[in-house]
């Protein structure tokens, strides 16, 4: 027989009869803790009880603070690979044996064999400078992409000394106590203590499909099959549904995933489609840059009458600077360092394709909860008894005392000791209802030490309503809380004044356009609803969800976040659409879109969006950008329209079901702090402060990132080009190269310390987020960056010519000659630089002076070129001599005039888009 909802007297603050949590007595650091070692012990077929007592833990409040660093240190950390960490000496030695690096030891093995022991030493000393560049910035790009992985690698929620926390998966040791909640990955093998409608998919271990409910007081055999293990759940398997609390039997390599999994050490990083790009670019331009290698010292023995002896060297020198081998690894710097820039603006990008791919970004379809909104719920109206209230002012009637208890009793938040920052630990719309309870004197803790929780049936979002039946003082009562319209449907009466009064149409109506009245505020409604049962029913969903008693609503208030709005206008400059995607009420998802920017004149609903075919929703998202009362499946439906119409997209999610879109999506976003384990591992990018304020940041950083590449590969392509045009040009001329070897070797250094380390540094400019996405189909190497390259190398090479030629034609000795040729690349490669530090902007708006990079590389070419023309001893290695004052014109005149044609090229630009810097 059921009754209606009748509880007895609320709990209140202060009650003799409930027990308050015991003050925590300070703690001796213990001693070495004796504990069975968690090899392959059959901990399934040990009691709740047994378990506890062999770990040495605690079954309510976890390990202690102090305890727990000493099992770490007797365990080791919780992780299955730890990857390899070459030292700097092996990093020193793998370089020196590449390929061009071993040329270049064989260049020197010649000077050496020829008597030429200075120009060997040169040569050597050089190897070592290009070996420390290669050293210093792979070892950044490397050192980028660990801290990445550091900074993503997984948390676990534990209880330590009885305090709830997120720590580390890495940190977990045997003993600790773990929470476990619907989306997360279990971080470790566990012995259950403690399950609520658990379910657990453990196809990665055992591949059986459907998720194993679970039952933490059953005891099994220990012969057992590891698939039949109902009390225990595994390192890497998945928590599909309900709740639980375990503690840590096995971590790391002693887990069953551990020991199965044999994963190798130091997996490395997949390469993104653009270093494969790359790679397969840097094979065709080796041939032709050993072609020229070797057409260059033909023709100067065969055309141009130049000795053999010097030309072999020359060719060899000419090999080792033309040859693009450093073009993955400037992709390797640029992406990596450029991901850690990410990573500080609190967005973490899991692979480094994902850098790649977040400037071509079109379209984000976004949460409203937390990434628009400051995730701070507070309960701001409360309707019971027919009326509408702020919570604690005045007396509270009785509809509303039970409606507050069921708030506490349907809530999974956690209830941390008393004295402790934050008292709940949660789901911020349940901590904010467990504060509201407790501001009208409803005890929490009181309420939840007189009942005993005999079911719960957690929220999905078909249901979109969650329920609790607990036993109080011999009956069972029944919690339900959710969508007011979803709880509405099993409710056949509802509280009112102390009363029950029968469902009927009018009434549900009524308590409907309440719900719509409080939503079209900008408030999230919750509705809640109660029952008492015999004990003597049969517990079931079915039966547990119908015949309720309807207690009232909730109106809980998000605001927006402050910079919401700014990111959304700063997104819509950029050409990128901002649609919303939630799953809350169509009045509520309105008021918040209005306030932060993004269109609102129609909303569309899930049960709309339902009856749309494919073709139809593609019409539909190219007009609507608010979409409400949506479920994950819902979603992902959009997420595909936006990409059949072309759009790359990115989307935000932090749920189990969520995972579906967020790998669907171009860009998968998943929220750090509210987003299950599930969502953080399909994510690519994973926002650690929830805020579409940080997506607009990455947004950004993945633009400048990929321009920075492009302009870095162009200016090394451009000097290369220069290199070869200016040799082969002076040879068939019938004139000797215009550099030697050692002189080759030198700008070889110069130039890759520049592009490797230049670009990378360089500030985005002042349009980046003005001017529409890149079209992703575009090739990397288009037509515009073919001219820039070809162009480029071309300028360059004509400086060099003209301070050769002329010199040659004063009759000075070849070293002068060559030594002007030299002091016009050098200062024609840094203001061709300079020039290409920008696509769009001219220099003066960039500012000269704006990359520290830059200046240090500056001062390197002056001082080097000073101490080449100035001091006997440089001029012997570098095969130098001092030149005249019309020489040193001409040479710097050449190398800064010659290039100039760029920025005077941007300058027109710049002046034909006037103030619209959108425009190409």
């Amino acid at each position: 027989m059921r009754r209606g909802w009748i509880m007895g007297a609320i709990p209140i603050k202060g009650d003799t009869d409930v027990m308050e949590s015991a003050p925590m007595e300070p703690q001796a650091e213990p001693p070495e803790p004796q504990v069975e070692p968690p090899g392959p012990l059959p901990w399934h077929s040990r009691s709740p009880e047994e378990t506890v007592s062999a770990l040495g833990a605690g079954p309510e409040r976890g390990l202690s603070a102090a305890e727990a660093p000493f099992r770490l240190k007797s365990h080791g950390p919780n992780s299955l690979a730890k990857p390899h960490q070459e030292p700097w000496w092996e990093e020193v030695v793998e370089s020196l044996t590449e390929p061009l690096i071993l040329l270049l030891l064989g260049v020197a093995l010649l000077y050496g064999l020829l008597g030429e022991i200075r120009d060997a030493l040169t040569i050597l000393f050089v190897i070592l400078a290009v070996s420390s560049v290669e050293v210093v910035n792979e070892g950044r790009a490397k050192r980028a992409i660990a801290a990445l992985r550091e900074l993503s690698s997984p948390t676990a929620s534990v209880l330590r000394d009885g305090l709830a926390a997120e720590i580390p998966s890495a940190d977990l040791v045997p003993g600790d106590l773990l929470l476990l909640r619907a989306g997360d990955r279990v971080p470790a093998d566990l012995r259950l203590l403690e399950t609520v409608a658990l379910r657990v998919d453990e196809s990665s271990l055992t591949g059986e499909a459907v998720p194993v409910a679970k039952d933490a007081a059953v005891r099994l055999p220990a012969e057992t099959e590891l698939g039949d293990r109902r009390n225990m759940a595994y390192a890497g398997t998945l928590v599909a549904a309900g709740k639980g609390r375990g503690l840590v039997v096995a971590t790391g390599r002693e887990s069953v995933l551990g020991r199965i999994a044999g994963l190798a050490e130091g997996a490395r990083e997949p390469r993104t489609p653009l270093q494969q790009q790359m790679r397969e670019l840097s094979g065709w331009l080796l041939w032709l840059a050993l072609g020229f290698s070797l057409l260059v010292p033909l023709l100067g023995v065969l055309v141009a009458g130049q000795p053999p002896q010097q030309m072999i060297l020359t060719g060899l020198s000419l090999a080792f600077a033309t040859i693009p081998e450093e073009l993955p690894i400037l992709i390797t710097i640029v992406l990596g360092i450029g991901s850690y820039r990410l990573a500080r603006e609190r967005a973490i990008v899991k692979q480094l394709r994902a850098a790649e791919t977040l400037g071509s970004v079109s379209a984000i379809g976004t949460d409203k909860t937390g990434t628009l909104t400051e995730n701070r719920m507070r309960v701001a109206r409360v309707f019971a008894d027919g009326e509408c209230r702020t919570p604690g002012e005045g007396e509270i009637g009785p509809t509303e005392g039970w409606l507050m208890q069921v708030a506490v009793l349907a809530n999974d938040a956690q209830l941390v000791p008393s004295g402790v920052e934050g008292r709940f630990l949660g789901d911020p719309t349940e901590t904010a209802l467990l504060e509201a309870a407790e501001a009208v004197g409803v005890s929490v803790d009181g309420m939840r030490r007189k009942v005993e929780m005999l079911e719960e049936y957690p929220f999905d979002d078909v249901r979109k309503r969650m329920g609790a039946v607990y036993r109080l003082d011999g009956e069972l009562m029944v919690a339900v809380k959710g969508a007011p319209e979803s709880v509405l449907v099993v409710c056949s009466a509802a509280a009112e004044c102390g009363r029950v009064r029968p469902m009927d149409r009018s009434l549900r109506d009524g308590l409907l356009a309440e719900a719509d009245r409080m939503a079209a505020e900008g408030l999230r409604v919750i509705g809640f609803a109660g029952l008492r049962m015999d004990p003597g029913e049969p517990i079931s969903i079915d039966g547990v969800e119908s015949g309720l008693t309807f207690l009232g609503m909730a109106g809980l208030e998000d605001p927006p976040r402050p910079e919401a709005a700014a990111a959304v206008a700063s997104l819509k400059s950029a050409g990128v659409r901002v649609l919303m995607l939630t799953g809350d009420h169509p009045a509520t998802a309105r008021a918040i879109a209005l306030r932060v920017g993004i269109p609102a004149e129609r909303v569309v609903v899930g049960r709309e969006l339902e009856l749309l075919s494919d073709e139809q929703l593609r019409e539909v998202v190219g007009e609507a950008s608010l979409f409400a009362r949506i479920a994950p499946e819902h979603k992902l439906r959009v997420v595909r329209a936006l990409a059949a119409r072309g759009e790359v997209v990115a989307v935000t999610g932090d749920g189990v079901n969520d995972a579906p879109a967020l790998r669907e999506a171009a860009i998968g976003v998943a929220m750090g702090q509210s987003g299950t384990d599930v969502a953080r591992e399909a994510a690519d990018l994973v926002l650690l402060d929830d805020n579409l304020a940080t997506v607009t940041s990455a947004v950004r950083e993945g633009r400048k990132l990929y321009e920075n590449l492009h302009k870095a590969i162009r200016f090394y392509l451009a000097a290369k080009v220069a290199l070869i045009v200016s040799s082969l040009v002076s040879v068939l001329a019938l004139l000797p190269v215009p550099f030697a070897p050692v002189q080759i070797i030198v700008m070889e250094l110069f130039m890759d310390l520049g592009a490797s380390t230049t670009f990378v540094a360089e500030r985005p400019e002042g349009d980046v987020m003005a001017r529409p996405p890149r079209d992703p189909r575009m090739p990397f190497m288009n037509g515009a960056m073919q001219f820039g390259i070809f162009a480029g190398g071309l300028s360059l090479a004509a400086a060099v010519v003209v301070a050769y030629w002329w010199s040659l034609g004063q009759g000075v000795p070849l070293a002068e000659a060559q030594t002007a040729a030299f002091v016009a690349w050098m200062v024609g490669h840094l203001v061709l630089a300079a020039h290409m530090r920008s696509e769009r902007q001219p220099l003066l708006r960039l500012g000269a002076l704006s990359n520290r990079a830059y200046l240090l590389w500056v001062a390197g070419v002056a001082a080097l070129v000073a101490l080449g023309v100035g001091v006997p001893f440089f001029q012997e290695r570098l095969h130098m001599a001092p030149i005249s004052p019309a020489a040193w014109a001409v040479s710097i005149g050449a190398g800064l005039v010659a290039p100039a044609w760029w920025e005077a090229l941007k300058w027109a630009r710049w002046i034909r888009r006037g103030a619209n810097p959108a425009r190409s």
